[in-house]
């Protein structure tokens, strides 16, 4: 506890012992009166002693044993005033102190009673008070200090211990004096929270009834608010929700209505005016087959035309699962769908799981607009939900069907990494890899000229997936191929007749076809393909020379084919054809068909056949239609160029080219083997030059 201050001036009264005076001494008397006692002699004669006026030894000894108290005290009390003085001083700075110092020496001593005054001095209380006042002080520096609570009255405190008179230990340093201790600070009040403020209390059924005012003037918004407070004031009213709910759904906010009418079917299962509200939020969010399950439950029993909505679009939807189950186009399941996604409510999105049919829709249809159609569904899937693994599926249906096995087979590893268990994507995964490593198989066969081996793993490969238009259509394609390379014509336009069913903007197959129908001998219907071809596609690399090519095949075609008349290949040898020669001879000799007016004549063109076909150089120029050009057909027209593009050149007369009219379209190629090492393309002079344009010297350039 903190040392109190000492009091200023304490008044010494006699309460038990009637040898003490109460009367006051000032500080020279008692000065005095201290310095008569110290300076008595000890042989002089003590009060009470015997008859005979002389001291006894025991008498004298009891005498020196007081002296020597006395003598202590007077010591000891010079030690203590400095403290009591600074005492002194310190007690003037807090009155408070003053009376708690005067508690504690007025219980110190049950002997004494002390009175307080103001105008005495500490040093001039009498020896035995100076001693116990130090006493106290030095306990209560012993002490640790505790702040005082200035609003209360201090407690009566138990007697302060005293020095006893005797058995002090002189060596003992004195103690120091007192430390003042600043005033602990006053405890900050501690800001009270506040209590919220109240709410005003609201009349639910005075809010209902200005939500059904704003209902009925088809302000729903402001209908939402008053049904809202309605509910804040009783929450547990399934009639509060149940009419929110239906301006809810005037507001075409259906996902808030559905969890309305869920609260207030909660709170009243058997309502049956919130069981038909919920069955209406379910159809228009697309779930007829939940809103059926509601309708079920109302009593007495939903009529017919309540649940003619419901019904209809369950059956659309049906219709259109069926279709891409069973049939063979998705336009038929896009049409149902779009008959079920007219009951859909306002504004609402299309469900998930109509969305995924509509894709599957778009690639039943297989064309490029309907796959770049379903590549735009499973992207808008995947935009909300990157790990949907149904739309990874979708999307890498399309890419497979594009004919981007690689990203096809990407997007089906990565919808396993996000469901391990889908059969979809590990049955198209297997399926693209099988039908990938069997074309892979069948190019090889092809490049090596193995091409029966060729045409067999083709086959193979389509039965893989039937279905798959773009795919499919490619390995047909390669397999009309192998089937030209092996004379199969028929065959080869078999396939690439179908390709184009499948894919009727693969150019590749109907130039494929186009050479089929050449090499099978017609080429007038030859020449209509690579004309159509040009005229769709302008841009097409080689068509204009496969057109160049058809027109003078055309025109062989017309000619006598000397090759028919000997019943040879277009590849057969000098030996072939001289075996063949001398067999039809015999077989056409006029001796030998004396009745037959047209041996002569058969018997002439096979003559004719042989003479051509046994000469090498006669043989190379009716192989490529030389001996059809004339050269008079070149200035035909009335004007120089009957070749493609006009003549560039003749001679230093640059600038010439376009000055064509009519006249025969011949092939470049043909003309470098008319004019033999007479020049060839883009020679420096001497011949015929081959350009786009004017000539820079020497002969013609076309």
């Amino acid at each position: 506890m903190v040392l109190p201050s000492l009091p200023n001036i304490f008044t010494k009264a006699s309460s038990s012992s009637p040898s003490r005076s109460s009367k006051k001494k000032s500080r020279p008397e008692a000065e005095s009166e201290r310095d008569r006692d110290s300076d008595r002699s000890p042989t002089s004669p003590v009060k009470g002693a015997g008859k005979g006026g002389g001291s006894s030894p025991a008498k004298d000894k009891g005498t020196r044993h007081r002296e020597r108290e006395r003598d202590r005290d007077r010591d000891r009390d010079r030690d203590v005033r400095p403290q009591l003085a600074a005492a002194h001083r310190s007690s003037r700075s807090s009155s408070k102190n003053k009376a708690g110092v005067a508690a504690a020496a007025s219980s110190a001593s049950p002997r004494f009673s002390y009175s307080y005054d103001r105008n005495s001095h500490p040093l001039n209380l009498p020896p035995d008070e100076l001693r116990r006042l130090s006493a106290a002080s030095v306990s209560a520096m012993s002490d640790p200090p505790v702040p005082m609570d200035v609003d209360q009255e201090a407690p009566v405190s138990s007697p302060a211990p005293t020095l006893p008179s005797h058995g002090v230990n002189d060596d003992a340093s004195p103690a120091p004096p007192p430390h003042r201790s600043p005033p602990a600070p006053s405890p900050q009040p501690q800001p009270q929270p506040q209590a919220p403020p109240q709410r005003p209390t609201v009349d639910a059924e005075a809010a209902k009834t200005a939500g059904n005012k704003h209902f009925k003037a088809k302000e729903y918004d402001k209908a939402i608010r008053e049904y809202s407070r309605a509910i804040e004031a009783d929450p547990e009213s399934s009639v509060y929700l149940s009419n929110r709910a239906a301006a809810l759904i005037s507001a075409n906010r259906f996902q808030e209505a559905l969890q309305d009418t869920k609260a207030a079917n909660e709170l009243e299962p058997d309502n049956a005016k919130v069981l038909h509200r919920l069955a209406r939020v379910y159809v228009s969010l697309g779930r007829p087959s939940e809103a059926l399950d509601v309708y079920a439950r109302i009593q007495p029993p939903a009529t017919a035309k309540d649940k003619a909505p419901a019904l209809t679009m369950q059956h659309h939807l049906k219709q259109a699962e069926d279709m891409l189950r069973e049939g063979t186009t998705g336009s038929m399941a896009l049409h149902a769908l779009d008959q079920a996604e007219q009951g859909l409510g306002a504004g609402v999105e299309r469900p998930r799981r109509w969305r995924l049919l509509r894709g599957e829709a778009h690639l039943k249809m297989g064309n490029v607009n309907a796959l770049g159609e379903a590549q735009n569904v499973a992207m808008s899937l995947l935009r909300g939900n990157s790990k949907d693994p149904e739309a990874l599926v979708l999307r890498g249906r399309a890419l497979y069907a594009q004919g981007e096995n690689d990203k096809a087979m990407q997007h089906f590893r990565q919808a396993l990494n996000c469901d391990p268990d889908m059969k979809d994507a590990v049955k198209y995964l297997r399926m693209v890899q099988k039908l990938d490593r069997m074309k892979e198989e069948g190019n090889a066969a092809y490049k090596a000229g193995r091409f029966q081996e060729a045409v067999d793993v083709y086959g193979r490969a389509l039965e893989v997936d039937p279905p798959n238009r773009g795919t499919n259509s490619k390995i047909l394609q390669n397999r009309a191929l192998s089937s030209i390379q092996l004379k199969r014509y028929d065959s080869a336009i078999a396939d690439s007749t179908r390709a184009l069913e499948l894919d009727p903007t693969y150019v590749k197959a109907r130039k494929t076809k186009a050479k089929a129908l050449g090499e099978s001998g017609n080429w007038e219907e030859a020449l209509r393909e690579y004309k159509s071809i040009g005229e769709s596609n302008p841009g097409e690399p080689g068509v204009a020379k496969e057109v160049r090519n058809a027109e003078l095949e055309l025109k062989k075609s017309k000619r006598k084919d000397y090759y028919k008349i000997l019943g040879v290949d277009k590849d057969a040898g000098e030996a072939e054809i001289k075996k063949a020669y001398r067999k039809l001879a015999i077989v056409h000799h006029p001796d030998k068909n004396p009745d037959d007016e047209h041996a002569a004549e058969r018997f002439k063109d096979v003559g004719e056949s042989y003479e051509t076909l046994s000469d090498p150089q006669k043989r190379q120029r009716y192989d490529s239609g030389e001996d059809l050009i004339d050269p008079a057909d070149m200035f035909a027209g009335g004007g120089m160029g009957g070749f493609p593009g006009g003549m560039g050149g003749m001679g230093g007369m640059g600038g010439m080219g376009g000055m064509g009219g009519g006249g025969v379209r011949i092939d470049p190629d043909v003309l470098f083997s008319m004019m033999g090492s007479g020049g060839g393309p883009g020679g420096p002079g001497g011949g015929f030059r081959f350009g786009s344009g004017g000539g820079n010297g020497g002969g013609f350039s076309f």
